[in-house]
C-alpha cells in the first residue's frame, strides 16, 4: 500500500518522480474529517455535521473505486456533491451515492456547479465524435468511447457562495482558468484547500492544442488569491497532496508566476507586431521554475500556451498571409515535391535531418512526403521513424499522444 503522505513527501524533495495521471488508487486522511482519495483524478470528502460533501465524484472508469474507498472511511450520508468543473474524470458517479441515500432513506444529493457547466455539456454532446477522437489521440485509446449522458447540476452559481454544512462554512469561488467554469473550494476551519485542475503536481493545463481556450491571466490571478488564504492543505485534481501553509504559498506562487510570465512575453510582442512563429520561438518558460517537482511539464506544455495565447488576445490569423487563405496541404505538398526533384527527395531530407537532430523541421519535410504521395511506403516509413523518434524526446502526455498517433498512422499505411 502507498503511503501517499511519504510519496508526496520525496517527490516534493526530488527523491521520487511519478506522472500525476498515474491511477495509484488509494487514500489518506489529510485533516479531521478530511478525505483524500487519489486516482487519474482525485476526490475529497468532507465529512461535516450534515453529511459527507464530496468534490468531484471521479470518471466513468474510477467512480466505482472511489466510492467504494469513500464508503470504507464512512457510512454518512452523501448531502453535497461539487464538481469543480465538467471535465469527464471530475463529473461521474453520483448515481452511486444516489442510490446509497435512498438505502438510507435520504435524498440525493445536490449537486453544486458553476453557472458555466451547463453550456459545457451541451457542447460536449454537440462535439461528442470530435472529443472522442481527440481523446483517442491524446490518450493512445482507439477503442475509447466519449460519454454524451451526464449529471447537470441542481444548482449553480456565478461569482462565489457559502454553503453551510452542519454549522461549518464552506466556501465556493469560480475561477476562469483550464476551464471557464472552474470552481475552487476553501473550507476555512479546517484550512483546507481544492483546487480542482487549478493545480495538478504539473505546468499547467492551459495550452492543450486539442482542446477548448484556457484563461492563462485569470489562471495566474486565481492562483494568486488561493496563495493568500495561508491554506494549510492544498488538495489538487490530479496528483498528490501538499501539506503545509509554506509549501501550498509556495506551489500556488510559482504556478502563478510561470503563467505571468508567459503572458507578459506573449503580450509584449504581439504588441511590437510579432507573428506568431516570432512568439513561439522566442518566448519560454524560466527554466528554474519548470524544474520544480510540482511544475515539470510532463501533461502539457509552455509552448502550446503561447498558442493559447495568441489564440485568445489575436485570433486565428498567425501572421503569415500565404497562411490567410492558404493552398490546401496536399496541393503545397507536391509543390513542394516538384521542387525537390521528387518525392524520394523528400523522404532522403527528411531522414537526414532526422540523424542531424532537427526533428522539428525533419517531421514538416516527412509531411510533404505522405502529402504529396500518400501512398508511398517509403515516405510513410521516414515519418513513422521520424514521429516516434519525437514521441522519445517530448515530456509532455499532449505532444507524445499526437506524435504517437501520427507515427502509428504511416506504420499501418506503410504495410
Amino acid at each position: 500500500m502507498t503511503d501517499l503522505l511519504d510519496l508526496a513527501e520525496r517527490l516534493w524533495d526530488g527523491s521520487a518522480r511519478y506522472h500525476p495521471f498515474r491511477d495509484v488508487g488509494e487514500r489518506c486522511e489529510v485533516a479531521d474529517g478530511t478525505l483524500f482519495v487519489h486516482g487519474f483524478s482525485n476526490s475529497s470528502v468532507l465529512a461535516t455535521g450534515d453529511g459527507l460533501m464530496i468534490v468531484d465524484s471521479g470518471s466513468q472508469a474510477a467512480s466505482g473505486a472511489i466510492h467504494a474507498s469513500v464508503r470504507t472511511w464512512s457510512d454518512l450520508p452523501a448531502r453535497t456533491v461539487v464538481f469543480t468543473h465538467g471535465h469527464i474524470d471530475h463529473c461521474f458517479g453520483v448515481e452511486r451515492y444516489d442510490t446509497d441515500n435512498a438505502a438510507l432513506g435520504h435524498a440525493p444529493p445536490r449537486v453544486i456547479a458553476h453557472d458555466a457547466i451547463a453550456a459545457r455539456f451541451d457542447r460536449y454532446r454537440a462535439t461528442a465524435g470530435y472529443n472522442q477522437i481527440v481523446n483517442q489521440r491524446q490518450f493512445s485509446l482507439p477503442e475509447y468511447r466519449w460519454p454524451i449522458e451526464y449529471r447537470y447540476p441542481d444548482e449553480t452559481y456565478a461569482v462565489s457562495m457559502t454553503l453551510s454544512l452542519g454549522g461549518e462554512d464552506i466556501e465556493l469561488h469560480h475561477a476562469r482558468g483550464e476551464t471557464d467554469d472552474h470552481t475552487w473550494v476553501w473550507a476555512p476551519a479546517r484550512r483546507v484547500l481544492c483546487a480542482g485542475d487549478l493545480f495538478i503536481w504539473a505546468a499547467p493545463n492551459c495550452g492543450n492544442p486539442q482542446k477548448a481556450q484556457r484563461y492563462p491571466a485569470e489562471w495566474a490571478a486565481a492562483l494568486r488569491t488561493m496563495a493568500a488564504l495561508d491554506a494549510e492543505v492544498l488538495l489538487p485534481g490530479h496528483g498528490l497532496p501538499i501539506v503545509g501553509a509554506d509549501r501550498v504559498r509556495q506551489a500556488l506562487t510559482d504556478s502563478a508566476a510561470l503563467l505571468e510570465h508567459l503572458v507578459a512575453a506573449t503580450l509584449e510582442l504581439m504588441n511590437a507586431g510579432a507573428t506568431l512563429d516570432d512568439i513561439v520561438h522566442t518566448v519560454h518558460a524560466p527554466a528554474d521554475l519548470l524544474e520544480r517537482p510540482y511544475l515539470r511539464p510532463v501533461y502539457d506544455d509552455p509552448e502550446f500556451i503561447l498558442h493559447n495565447l495568441w489564440r485568445l488576445y489575436g485570433g486565428w490569423y498567425d501572421g503569415n498571409p500565404a497562411r490567410l487563405k492558404p493552398p490546401r496541404d496536399a496541393d503545397l505538398a507536391r509543390e513542394v515535391a516538384e521542387l525537390a526533384g521528387g518525392v524520394a527527395s523528400l523522404v532522403d531530407r527528411a531522414g537526414s535531418l532526422a540523424d542531424s537532430g532537427d526533428l522539428r523541421l525533419a517531421a514538416q519535410v516527412a509531411e510533404w512526403a505522405t502529402q504529396a504521395a500518400p501512398d508511398d511506403p517509403g515516405a510513410h516509413a521516414v515519418r513513422a521513424d521520424i514521429y516516434r523518434r519525437r514521441v522519445a524526446e517530448e515530456t509532455s502526455t499532449m505532444a507524445k499522444g499526437i506524435f504517437r498517433w501520427a507515427a502509428a498512422e504511416s506504420e499501418r499505411d506503410r504495410d
